[in-house]
């Protein structure tokens, strides 16, 4: 009986084969979809699971109460990880503090390459378990240090790293002790290419003689919790303890600990107000109810032109059913129809998926694959496709099988309206579901744009920072840049505690008059060489830059303008600040400076003198040469003065610009998503539209002869489909501007939900639908009514 359904599915097939191709590439569409949000959502899902312990390790967070508002953050003191394990000990198995994962100088012989690593304390390689190709994960010795596989790959290529020595940063020898894989690309630590002991770090920091180490948040701590212990009971326990080691003066802070546990790192850490508010979650919804609505419009699709062929073989169902078929038959040869049609889908989909999947990881910034190899997969994908062949079988299944044979074969069967309204509340999901896209992927890119055009306060065009990793450019700083002002190449030359782009130094301690004594003050405080306003192009509101002919520059500030409306000064030019008692003078104010987030409010910062080496040369090149040639010189000029560090560079705008990534192929995916559910549900109305033109040939030939126009015919087979999206308008607009106002909840500096996006969008659909249906409406319309007379 079985072979019997197959054979008659497949001269189904066969006798509709435009139906069949619409239907078949339509499911395949939405399967491949629906397959690589599954393997995206699977991969963000796993993010940081594929660690031995993953369940039991967190990070200690603190909430402190900064600026009026709490602010939480993943930085703390170096002394907390000794007291965790002094006062707690019985709670916790590893406890490891580490530094950020920082570039660093790996060289040997004349081998010098920028690399990625941390500073860790031994317990950390114990919780992270590295499968370890060569060697030991064993840290405790000063000197060590262990590499990734392609870090070692990249410093001794096919030699045996084992015990080879290598110099870090010009000036700490260190000998390997093991090779490590290289940690999963979705884990939070994919970029470690190294790591080495924090004493090491302590000791050439000089942290050990800091007269105050609570104060400076600026590692990281890991634990992994006690078998016997809950994550929930030992971070109410660990609460208060940075406010017992912390100073008097600086307990108004109000820091509170919690652990972070290590499954929420990736998916929830957004946190306002203290209170965790979601993160990267909210992508992964979004993106699983678009791929469920995306291989939903495909099943409608499917159900749509099933049914509406329905009269079609209704003659068939009354034969069957008069010759002894039962109910339970007919719906199972429907369904096997279905599950011939989804299989072929299923075996496009997977060609279509691994078409698609290398531009799928470039735009999610990803390493996914189908894992050909695994039975779990392959018994995904049969069950996926058996359970869309009942979802998309499901309704003709029932509908056809219900129909009575007697009225059937007398020829007094109609589908009438109540079998038309079924496919018409099918078409309005349809279209609601792709007007919904397609608004949410204007206001995505609306969002972005707004951002990206808000004023960032400098001129960013021809702006390139150098990492510096050893002190040696800022020893010869004033030789540097006068041989670079020589060649040409650039106009000017500064230095920096903190990248343009980024915050990596704030401040607490300032006093001025008027202010609040209750409140504590964290502020971007960032240490510049002279120069680096005109470097960068500051936009003075008030005030002057720093000047070397004024001597007291040297303990001057230059603030924004959100520090200037937050201290509240009537005159803040000459105004007087004490940082830690030290005597400031406020010169200068300057348009809010974008360094962190372009959805946020600017932090109220300040910027003064350093003298100490920093952590970026920021040059601005000279327009009149070339990208390429001005850095060919400057990297000449840099090796002469520093020739072991590696010449690295990042252009300002591309480090600005990737601020705007998450959104950015959110959007992206968002248009993919949107495009193919007009397609698909194009595909639909085609198949929809050649039907009915189809069943209502001999109408169209009667209405000719008795002078009905073309235009008037193309009206006759569009409108319907018409008052279809409209009905569809009125219920899209208010899903979609409810969804896309809550995600704008998200930013402080957001767009509007302007209302041409929702007219384009319904506008859009509609000339959609129109030109779509008009090809088979005008095509049916031009039909020679005695060919069509003489047909019928």
């Amino acid at each position: 009986m079985l072979k019997n359904y197959f054979k008659i599915a497949f001269r189904t097939l066969g006798k509709s084969k435009l139906y069949s191709a619409i239907n078949i590439t339509g499911l395949a569409a939405g399967m491949a979809i629906a397959m690589l949000i599954g393997l995206w959502i699977l991969d963000e899902w796993t993010f940081d699971k594929q660690f031995d312990n993953h369940t039991r390790i967190a990070q200690v967070w603190q909430n402190t109460t900064n600026n009026g508002a709490v602010g939480t953050g993943n930085n703390e003191p170096y002394p907390l990880g000794e007291a965790l394990r002094r006062d707690y000990g019985s709670d916790f198995k590893y406890v490891a503090v580490s530094t950020w994962n920082q570039t660093h100088i790996l060289s040997r012989g004349d081998k010098n390459l920028s690399s990625m690593g941390i500073f860790c304390e031994p317990d950390l390689p114990k919780m992270l378990t590295p499968r370890m190709l060569a060697g030991t994960n064993d840290l405790r010795s000063p000197n060590t240090i262990l590499l990734s596989r392609s870090q070692a790959k990249a410093c001794f290529g096919d030699e045996d790293p084992l015990h080879q020595t290598l110099q870090v940063n010009n000036k700490t020898a260190v000998v390997v002790t093991g090779v490590y894989e290289d940690m999963p690309y979705n884990s939070s630590f994919a970029q470690v290419g190294f790591m080495m002991p924090f004493e090491q770090y302590a000791r050439n920091e000089g942290l050990y003689e800091s007269d105050n180490p609570w104060r400076a948040n600026s590692y990281r701590t890991y634990v992994q919790l006690a078998d016997h212990a809950r994550m929930a009971t030992v971070s109410a326990k660990i609460r208060d303890v940075k406010m017992r080691h912390v100073r008097a003066d600086e307990q108004n802070f109000h820091p509170q600990l919690f652990l972070h546990p290590m499954d929420r790192w990736h998916l929830f850490s957004a946190f306002k107000n203290g209170v965790n508010t979601g993160g990267q979650i909210r992508y992964v919804w979004l993106f699983g109810v678009s791929g469920i609505f995306v291989l939903l419009l495909a099943c409608i699709n499917f159900m749509n032109l099933s049914t509406a062929r329905s009269e079609k073989r209704a003659k068939e169902v009354g034969i069957r059913k008069t010759i002894g078929s039962e109910r339970r038959q007919l719906i199972a040869q429907f369904f096997c129809e279905s599950l011939l049609m989804t299989s072929i889908a299923l075996v496009l989909a997977l060609l279509l998926a691994q078409l698609l999947l290398p531009l799928f990881n470039t735009v999610a910034d990803k390493r996914m694959a189908l894992l050909w190899g695994s039975p779990l997969f392959w018994l995904l994908c049969i069950g996926f496709s058996l359970v869309t062949a009942m979802i998309a079988g499901s309704y003709p299944a029932l509908y056809l099988s219900s129909f009575r044979p007697v009225k059937v074969l007398k020829g007094t069967f109609r589908a009438g309206r109540a079998a038309v309204i079924p496919r018409r509340v099918l078409v309005v999901v349809q279209f609601s579901v792709s007007i919904v896209l397609i608004i949410a992927t204007i206001v995505v890119f609306r969002q972005v744009k707004f951002a990206e055009s808000r004023p960032i306060g400098y001129d960013r065009n021809g702006l390139v920072m150098l990492p510096m990793y050893t002190p040696d450019i800022h020893t010869h700083f004033d030789a540097v840049k006068h041989d670079l002002l020589a060649t040409g190449a650039i106009l000017n030359m500064a230095e920096s505690w903190s990248p343009v782009t980024a915050v990596w130094s704030t401040n607490s301690g300032f006093n001025w008059e008027g202010r609040d004594p209750n409140m504590a003050l964290d502020f971007p405080n960032d240490g510049v060489s002279y120069d680096y306003g005109k470097t960068l192009g500051w936009q003075f509101v008030a005030g002057r830059d720093f000047d070397r002919s004024f001597a007291g520059d040297s303990a001057a500030f230059v603030i924004n303008e959100a520090a200037a409306k937050f201290m509240g000064l009537k005159d803040p030019i000459g105004a007087r600040v004490t940082w830690d008692d030290e005597p400031y003078t406020i010169i200068g104010i300057i348009k809010d400076v974008i360094a962190e987030s372009p959805y946020e409010a600017v932090r109220p910062s300040l910027f003064h003198i350093n003298n100490d080496p920093g952590t970026r040369m920021i040059v601005k090149i000279n327009p009149k040469v070339s990208a390429v040639e001005a850095l060919r010189k400057t990297e000449a000029v840099f090796k002469k003065y520093s020739p072991q560090q590696p010449f690295d560079y990042q252009f300002v705008d591309q480090e600005y610009a990737r601020k705007f990534g998450d959104e950015q192929r959110f959007g992206q995916l968002a248009t993919v998503f949107s495009i193919l559910a007009i397609l698909i549900s194009c595909l639909g109305l085609f198949g929809m539209a050649s039907f009915i033109a189809e069943q209502r040939t001999k109408e169209i030939g009667v209405r000719k002869v008795l002078g009905a126009t073309l235009f008037s015919l193309w009206r006759l087979l569009s409108s319907d489909f018409v008052v279809l999206v409209v009905i569809s308008v009125g219920i899209a607009f208010p899903l979609a501007y409810f969804f896309m106002a809550s995600w704008l909840q998200h930013y402080d500096y957001r767009t509007d939900l302007s209302w041409w996006i929702f007219a384009v969008a319904g506008v859009g659909t509609l000339m959609i639908t129109l030109l779509t249906v008009s090809y088979q409406a005008i095509r049916a319309a031009m039909m020679d009514p005695v060919k069509s007379l003489r047909m019928e």
